[in-house]
């Protein structure tokens, strides 16, 4: 803890705040009227579809409940699925399925989630539960499955790296690890291991959870210090390329790697949270400055 504090206090004067990211880097870079492209994933999956930027395939879009047993019906001919708002934030709404030897639907845990579960879920994600009131539309997709070298690491769950880019330039990156105190989800505020990403090689390095360092993963205590992101040079390439179809100047892509089809960039976000500073122990303040020279 005191190792991380005097890091930490290096950084005086060079983190960016939430503030001054929100008016001097958001709304001047991200125009307003194409928020939308980014908080609805059907929409970013739209675009990332039309320009072959690799994203997990869509099986079905729900959205209306005339459409729901239907669309559900041909999505379930798949022997697994991730059902996602196209609108939810923080990893709200988001069930996991796979079948079962008996052609019945599990969580990865196992634990089976009847039929009547299921379309009570896409349901509820129609009518916005999972979207602060506002109707949504329901998103069928591939079921990511873990890279071997994050399978190893993580502590159930899938990892994800968070690149930001501003100018279409990438700036900074982390690993987002699940813990069993985040309940399996890649969310540094429920508890995930933020890992600091060496832009320039994908070097793995140390990882940050409440003010503590890791060089290996607090559960598994598997080492991740060290270690190479696989397919890093695809990444950036991918993450530089979002930047260039979207409208905007600041953003950040989230991506996860697959075993079988790569990186796949799973959203972005126009207001990427300012704990990357504190995982990287570098300043993202200077960094735009430099930019803006």
């Amino acid at each position: 803890m005191l190792e991380y504090l005097k890091k930490f206090n290096r950084l005086h004067g060079k983190v960016l705040g939430i503030n001054q990211r929100n008016l001097d880097y958001i709304y001047p870079n991200n125009p307003r009227e194409h928020f939308k492209l980014a908080d609805d994933k059907s929409e970013t999956k739209k675009i990332l579809e039309e320009h072959d930027i690799p994203t997990p395939p869509t099986y079905a879009l729900i959205q209306s409940m005339g459409e729901l047993q239907e669309q559900w019906q041909a999505a379930a001919k798949q022997k697994a699925v991730a059902i996602k708002p196209a609108m939810g934030r923080g990893g709200g709404g988001i069930l996991i399925l796979e079948k079962n030897n008996d052609g019945l639907w599990q969580k990865p845990s196992g634990k089976p989630v009847p039929e009547e579960h299921i379309q009570r879920h896409i349901a509820n994600i129609l009518f916005g539960v999972y979207s602060f009131g506002s109707n949504d539309k329901a998103i069928i997709e591939y079921m990511v499955v873990n890279h071997p070298l994050l399978a190893r690491i993580s502590s159930g769950g899938v990892p994800d790296l968070r690149v930001i880019t501003y100018k279409n330039k990438n700036i900074m990156s982390m690993l987002r690890v699940p813990t069993k105190k985040s309940d399996g989800r890649a969310n540094l505020h429920q508890g995930a291991l933020g890992i600091a990403v060496d832009l320039e090689s994908g070097t793995i390095g140390e990882g940050t959870l409440k003010g503590t360092i890791y060089r290996e993963h607090p559960d598994s205590c598997t080492q991740f210090y060290g270690e190479t992101v696989p397919f890093w040079n695809d990444i950036m390439s991918i993450t530089t390329h979002v930047s260039e179809v979207f409208p905007f100047k600041y953003m950040g892509t989230d991506i996860v790697l697959d075993r079988d089809l790569g990186p796949l960039v799973m959203e972005i976000n126009l207001r990427p949270g300012l704990e990357i500073q504190n995982v990287n122990r570098q300043g993202l303040l200077e960094i735009l400055k430099e930019e803006d020279r």
